[in-house]
């Protein structure tokens, strides 16, 4: 497998190094160098397979020689143990649970698979390898669970201070061994902006083995390509195959992963980008103006985004033709008001508990509905996290009824261990430097 940079496609590198170095110097993002499609026989028999089946087969179709099969097939057996239903809301309405691995929360199917691929490719003797995570919720928790205890790491995680939920704190700072948490006075883009401006860093780099867990690490974003596929095995074993997804959106790598399965051969007909008040993807497919802005905290705060570092590689599946882009992928945007009234409504009518993300995705699929006047199609909204990370959102019988898993009751009698920092580079980078 080769790649390149979203910034210099004469650039060539194998999977190992892009793992590794997580971003181009160029500051760019990496992207296979080819993306072929599946043999159709795959797909058309697709229903016959189990998620474990269908996530080896994908994976080893996109890495090609990269990793040998045999232990490839290892790597996909111990990251993906867990399983991600289709639930039922109605006749032409389903919902994709993604929380049931041990973070509760859809990224631990990239951090898992990450991090063993990872502690595949490295070698005894090897200097330490020093991952950074930029987190605005649910990723510091599955980076963190997925690297605790792999040997010959350190995970730094940094979270904006006062914009992440309890639980979703408690994930990330409680752990201790080699994961350590960083609270930065700011928002998500800052600390983003934090971890790329270090793999830019003459210094760190000379003296640390740098990567990065985040959604611009191309071995976040192949293992997410594997429940989309899960998902339309489920439907097709009920007769449907007239497919669009909703998808909750705030760094663009989970529907980065959907449109990266499409690229693959997955039949699907929409993708809905579903985003909070955080709209300048919504804002850009209606104006054809990118314009980033600064993020702004919501009931949605693993989607508090103004500025998606995977949208770039939207852009590059399809040539940077926007008008392309718009027949494949609607977006829309909501108010946490919008929000609040939703997760009422979708438990009112069907008994069934949303996160706020979650929430989003069901409004932007009977608004693609109604828009397009498609009421033939299935949709899917992706359940991205467990709703019992946000317990300030529900009230009365929607905050009974949720049950509070065993690891998350664990939580609440560890300390939180986390470092309080500034939003500037100096501070991170002495941080680093010093510790």
């Amino acid at each position: 497998m080769k790649l390149y940079s979203t910034n210099n496609p004469d650039l060539s590198v194998d999977f190992k190094e892009a793992v590794f170095n997580s971003m181009p110097q160029d500051k760019g993002l990496y992207m296979p160098d080819t993306i072929r499609p599946l043999d159709p026989e795959f797909i058309n028999n697709i229903e016959m397979c189990s998620l474990e089946q269908i996530a080896f087969k994908v994976a080893s179709h996109l890495l090609d020689d990269a990793i040998p099969a045999d232990d490839l097939k290892a790597i996909v057996a111990e990251a993906i143990n867990f399983p991600a239903p289709v639930v039922k809301l109605d006749d032409d309405t389903y919902v994709l649970e993604l929380f049931h691995g041990p973070s509760l929360a859809f990224k631990d199917f990239g951090a898992r698979f990450m991090s063993r691929v990872m502690g595949y490719f490295m070698e005894e003797g090897e200097k330490t390898l020093n991952v950074l995570v930029a987190t605005s919720g649910d990723t510091g928790g599955a980076v963190a669970l997925g690297f605790l205890g792999v040997p010959n790491t350190q995970v730094t995680i940094l979270y904006p201070k006062g914009k992440v939920s309890l639980i979703q704190e408690l994930q990330l700072t409680t752990n201790g061994q080699n994961i350590r948490a960083v609270e930065v006075e700011g928002t998500f883009d800052d600390c983003q902006a934090l971890v790329k401006q270090a793999f830019t860093d003459k210094d760190l780099n000379e003296k640390f083995r740098l990567t990065s867990a985040n959604s611009i690490n191309i071995a976040r974003l192949i293992p997410q390509t594997f429940y989309y596929f899960n998902a339309y095995a489920q439907l097709k074993r009920e007769g449907k195959t007239d497919i669009i997804f909703s998808v909750p959106s705030g760094n663009f790598g989970n529907i980065g992963a959907g449109l990266l399965a499409w690229k693959m051969g997955l039949p699907v007909k929409q993708f809905i980008a579903a985003t909070n008040i955080n709209d300048t993807v919504p804002q850009f497919l209606e104006t054809g103006v990118y314009t980033p802005k600064p993020s702004v905290a919501t009931l949605s705060n693993a989607m508090d985004v103004g500025n998606p570092s995977n949208w770039v590689r939207i852009m590059d599946l399809f040539k940077e033709d926007a008008e392309a882009l718009k027949k494949v992928v609607t977006a829309y945007s909501y108010d946490d008001s919008q929000t609040a009234d939703a997760v009422n409504v979708v438990f009112e009518d069907y008994q069934y508990v949303v996160c706020p993300h979650t929430a989003i995705a069901w409004m932007a699929t009977g608004q693609y509905r109604y828009d397009s006047r498609d009421n033939m199609s299935t949709a899917v909204f992706l359940a991205t996290a467990h709703p019992c990370k946000f317990p300030d959102v529900y009230q009365g019988p929607i905050k009974d009824s949720i049950v509070i898993p065993d690891q998350v009751q664990n939580l609440l009698d560890k300390p939180k261990q986390a470092v309080q920092i500034g939003a500037d580079f100096d501070a991170f980078k002495n941080y680093l430097l010093e510790s």
